[in-house]
């Protein structure tokens, strides 16, 4: 054996290699092939220089590249012995050469960790409810009629504000210095209460007021508010309530579901019913796997190779970039949001990284894999929640390789929670 790994930790390896007597006739030789194709010599067409003359010009050059040619095929033959799950680039050094006579460098390469998972089978949870409730169903309903429904001021003036209300009502902040900034004040501004639009506690504090009555209102801004100076800030807030409004809906009829793409009501309340369990059953199955994860990352601690981290960041970024723009956020605003959330972002590529190289243990552990028919139930599922037509999801997922491999990875994961959870506890 010419080389002998060294553990820098569970998930960096060190390859030194070390060879006498070191034969480079052949790399050479391949060196000097392609230096002659890529040559422009004047008095010779490109790449029909005489290989004695590329030879004399660049012989250095060409004897680093084999060299280089040398290097790379041992660190690769090296990696494929040694059954090593290799992770972006290895970085080498440390090279010492003299020709003919002896070749050592060094090769530090992160790779996947061979993790050992502690015995999860006491671990247990509790599994939401998949019951999509009327109200649920109501509100599905509100928000097809919501363009045509008409916001009127209610008559009743012992009318108390509640959730679903719409308050007309002039407010202004005042810190705990007894500053009153301009950015915390407004006239006649019209609020929907319940809908979250304002500091956590905001909307539930002016729950009760009547129309003209006034009310202090106080609120602990959040810790990661987006202004510096109030994160974590004491605020009142001096609240007058001007009017209260409701949003009426109109009946629901055939004519009006036809409208939004249905058959009938009839029509409508089936097929959004049968929606809404899916997404619902999505959601619980979603919360709880996020909390299996979060459990078995706090319970086996194991070091995540750079380059994976890098690469997951940047999908993290690319994510939040399209949901930033959606927002209106420009470029420049989506650079200064990365600079100061950083490690936020790292935070979140850590965990994702930590998740799947668990999940790829748990599933090589049960030998699950995600097959074609795998795919096929996939699409039909995605078929089952929306407008789109079985063939273009088809052809969407079967026709872009990239596509198709990150569904089937999904599909993967998906299959190795439902073993999983059968060796655990959940309720």
């Amino acid at each position: 054996m010419s080389y002998i790994i060294e553990n820098v930790n569970s998930c960096t390896k060190k390859l030194v290699f070390n060879f006498d007597k070191v034969d480079l006739t052949k790399e050479i030789k391949e060196a000097l092939i392609a230096k002659q194709a890529s040559a422009n010599l004047k008095g010779f067409r490109k790449g029909k220089a005489p290989l004695e003359m590329v030879q004399k010009l660049f012989g250095p050059q060409v004897e680093n590249d084999a060299l280089y040619r040398f290097i790379s095929d041992q660190y690769y033959q090296a990696v494929k012995k040694e059954n090593l799950r290799a992770v972006g680039y290895p970085q080498f050094g440390n090279t010492k050469y003299e020709s003919g006579i002896h070749v050592a460098f060094e090769a530090t390469v992160e790779i996947i960790p061979e993790i050992e998972i502690k015995d999860y089978s006491k671990l247990s949870f509790k599994k939401g409810s998949e019951v999509v409730t009327e109200e649920d169903f109501e509100t599905l309903k509100k928000n097809y009629l919501s363009n045509k429904a008409e916001i009127a001021e209610v008559q009743d003036t012992g009318h108390a504000l509640a959730k679903g209300d719409f308050a007309v009502f002039n407010f202004e902040g005042e810190k705990s210095d007894g500053t009153k900034p301009e950015n915390m004040k407004a006239q006649e501004y019209m609020l929907e209460i319940g809908s979250g639009q304002f500091i956590p506690g905001f909307e539930d504090g002016m729950i009760g007021l009547k129309k003209g009555e006034k009310r202090d209102v106080r609120v602990t801004f959040p810790a990661d508010y987006h202004e510096e100076e109030l994160k974590n800030a004491p605020v009142v807030f001096h609240v007058e309530l001007l009017e209260i409004k409701q949003k009426t809906f109109p009946v629901f009829s055939d004519e009006l579901a036809k409208e939004f793409g249905f058959e009938s009501v009839t029509d409508f309340n089936t097929k959004n019913k049968e929606r809404m369990t899916l997404q619902k059953k999505r959601e619980v199955q979603t919360k709880l796997q996020q909390e299996i994860l979060e459990k078995l990352i706090e319970e086996n601690s194991f070091d995540v190779p750079k380059a994976l981290v890098d690469d997951q960041k940047e999908s993290v970024k690319a994510e939040l970039s399209r949901n930033l723009k959606q927002q209106g956020f420009n470029d420049q605003m989506i650079g200064l949001y990365f600079e100061r959330w950083d490690s936020d972002v790292t935070q979140k590529a850590t965990f994702q990284v930590r998740s799947g190289l668990i999940l790829d243990k748990l599933a090589r552990r049960y030998n699950i894999e995600a097959t074609e028919s795998d795919l096929d139930a996939k699409i039909e599922e995605m078929v089952a929640q929306s407008d789109m037509k079985k063939e273009e999801i088809a052809k969407f997922y079967k026709s872009n390789d990239n596509v198709k491999r990150n569904l089937m990875y999904a599909i993967r994961e998906e299959k190795t929670f439902v073993a999983l959870m059968k060796d655990m506890k959940v309720s």
